[in-house]
């Protein structure tokens, strides 16, 4: 492999900025030091630019196998390299759904031919799955996947003693989707007897409600401390649920931990006027209360981690009705951009940056010799220009399905460079292809 030589980079990592040299060799970190004068086969002058661990997103949906016309491993791979994101996790709603040992390998091949970023996938559960689940091998899987509330893969886990033996009995951690169905299907019984079957956009936080989250969230933090399960709450969208966790314990000993999005942490009820299904996701975006609560949770360490849900869908699939319109919008690319936006306006330093998109989800999954900038460790990290603005539009989004809900937004932060495992995938607005990302490894 390549040896890479990083000049003068503004280093944020581990709660610290310095500026330093940076030696990449056979793929791993191998010196950070003032000043390193080695021959390098690559030298990148990074003086003015920032020097992040490559973020690892623990939530994506790149619809491989079954549902490759909107998206693929290979396509979201690179608008993710593109967006600064150098390891994904990616869930089992796909067709078929992962519910087996064989096809969840079968995705792991995929991504090992196709993707330009680090892997990992959820294994499914359903309700008639259990004996699978307890034969994922903890070592090389991210968490085991479950629904506690119906969303597009229809793998809705509802049967009260299922859930109870995989929290009793799961080997690893458990990733949950919490929106309580019953409520959700209340809701929506109620809107149609009240408007008829053509409701609008704007009812969907009302129906998939704060009430439906906040009911399945604690029930699952009421099942994972029956059972001192590793419970990690996906997506959280509402302030009642932040009230759910603690951030007095280290995040080592954390049985407990949860995630928040980009765009619970943008977008509010009032862009439904104007963005409309592009912003239909489960669950949905709630009030500016919600966001700002989320947020603060985010800074309190109560949330630990911040991911995309990057979903995508045809801009023609969006455009139908609100209630046949699916749920979920594409991310990747522009997740890193939107949280050093949030930077520039105050609301959230590059450290936390940092901490909530690699160290955090890194420790948090255990994942091995990633998320920090250290020397042993691979060498996924992201060069930013902090002042370099620019547009999303048409011309450059890079995901398969060819539309963003940042379309027209000017970022004032662009990726520079983004390595891989060692190896410069992103550069200077090219993708550079030929080298696939590695399969995560877990220290458990």
């Amino acid at each position: 492999m390549a040896t890479i030589l990083i000049k003068s980079a503004t280093i944020v990592n581990e709660n610290k900025q310095y500026v330093a040299d940076v030696l990449v060799k056979d793929g791993l970190i191998d010196r950070i030091d003032a000043q390193i004068d080695v021959p390098a086969d690559e030298v990148i002058d990074a003086e003015g630019l920032y020097l992040m661990p490559g973020c690892i997103d623990d939530q994506v949906h790149f619809r491989e196998p079954g549902l490759t016309y909107k998206a693929d491993i290979h396509s979201e791979s690179r608008a993710a390299v593109a967006g600064g994101i150098t390891s994904f996790m990616e869930m089992p709603n796909t067709v078929p759904n992962t519910l087996t040992k064989q096809l969840l390998e079968d995705k792991y091949e995929i991504a090992s031919r196709n993707s330009l970023a680090n892997y990992s996938f959820f294994m499914g559960a359903s309700n008639d799955n259990l004996d699978e689940v307890l034969r994922t091998d903890i070592a090389n899987v991210c968490g085991i996947k479950v629904f506690m509330g119906s969303s597009t893969g229809n793998m809705l886990v509802d049967n009260p003693q299922t859930l109870d033996n995989l929290f009793a009995n799961s080997p690893m951690l458990i990733a949950v989707h919490c929106e309580d169905e019953a409520t959700i299907k209340s809701n929506l019984n109620h809107y149609k007897q009240l408007l008829g079957e053509n409701l609008p956009i704007t009812l969907h936080p009302k129906i998939r409600s704060a009430e439906a989250c906040y009911l399945s969230s604690s029930m699952a933090v009421e099942l994972a401390k029956k059972h001192n399960t590793r419970l990690h709450i996906l997506h959280i969208s509402t302030a009642l649920e932040t009230h759910l966790f603690d951030n007095k314990t280290p995040l080592k000993d954390k049985r407990i931990t949860a995630e928040a999005c980009v765009h619970h942490l943008w977008f509010t009820d009032a862009d439904y006027e104007t963005k409309g299904n592009l912003i239909k996701w489960n669950p949905a975006v709630k009030q500016e209360s919600d966001r700002d609560a989320i947020l603060q949770a985010v800074l309190d360490g109560k949330i630990d981690v911040i991911a995309t849900d990057h979903a995508p869908h045809t801009i023609e699939e969006k455009a139908q009705p609100y209630l046949q319109a699916p749920s979920g919008g594409p991310l990747v690319q522009h997740a890193l951009p939107a949280l050093l936006e949030l930077y520039h306006h105050g609301k959230i330093s590059l450290e936390q940056i940092a901490e909530k998109t690699a160290h955090n989800v890194a420790t948090c999954f255990q994942i091995d010799k990633r998320g920090f900038i250290r020397e042993g460790y691979w060498a996924d990290l992201v060069l930013v220009d902090l002042n370099k603005p620019w547009n999303v539009n048409k011309n450059n989004i890079l995901y398969k399905c060819g539309w963003s809900p940042f379309e027209g937004t000017t970022f004032r932060s662009k990726i520079a460079y983004t390595l891989v495992s060692g190896n410069v995938a992103y550069a200077n607005g090219s993708l550079i292809e030929g080298n696939t990302g590695k399969r995560l490894n877990f220290n458990r």
